[in-house]
């Protein structure tokens, strides 16, 4: 009887769900290629021969939730209302962490580091943020440097996210708290003339 194949799309597939839900549930010393490849039922010579070894297989998971997350935010379409494309983007942002907690959570829990200073790559999910900032600028729509506004707005998503994903907000408190949140931060950023124009229209209704 033929040895059974190790390096198959199945187990590949397997594998990295495996490693996804254990980095994202357990310490990260505890996610060994032992541990991973028995939860995948398969063996370490597949982890091996798959993915190079541990390193590989994380750079794996990180790279499906890198490019997840850009594919669902550079879904969100471009309109003629920089501030309506800039709260779009938040939306989907929190709908992709809420649909793939795992995924998020080695995304943001140590796997990948966010640098919004460093160099943006093609499939970088920053690129959407960072292009819709400059549309708003150079819009006099918002004031300030692209990737202090970028930081800014991720600081608020991902402390709202995480503490949704965490159980620490309700459904409707977490609903309104991000709208909230994230209307305040853009504005917060907007130039004199379009928060004057943003706060007479909310006196107004």
């Amino acid at each position: 009887m033929g040895r059974p194949r190790t390096n198959d799309e199945a187990v590949k597939e397997r594998l990295v769900v495996c490693a996804t839900e254990m980095l994202a549930t357990r310490p990260r010393e505890s996610v060994t290629v032992r541990a991973v490849a028995a939860a995948a039922e398969t063996s370490t010579t597949a982890v091996y021969s798959l993915f190079g070894g541990k390193d590989g297989l994380i750079g794996a998971v990180r790279d499906r939730a890198v490019a997840g997350l850009f594919q669902d935010v550079s879904a969100v379409p471009a309109s003629e209302d920089p501030l309506a494309d800039l709260y779009a983007l938040a939306v989907a942002y929190r709908r992709w962490g809420r649909g793939h907690s795992h995924l998020y959570t080695v995304l943001f829990g140590g796997v990948q580091s966010f640098d919004p200073s460093g160099e943006v790559g093609v499939d970088d999910p920053i690129r959407p943020l960072l292009t819709a900032i400059d549309r708003a600028v150079t819009a006099s729509v918002l004031a300030g440097e692209a990737t202090s506004i970028a930081l800014s707005m991720w600081a608020a998503m991902h402390g709202l996210v995480t503490l949704e994903l965490a159980g620490a907000l309700d459904a409707a408190t977490a609903e309104a708290a991000f709208g909230s949140t994230m209307h305040a931060v853009l504005r917060g950023w907007t130039t004199p003339a379009v928060f004057s124009g943003l706060r007479g229209a909310e006196a107004a209704s």
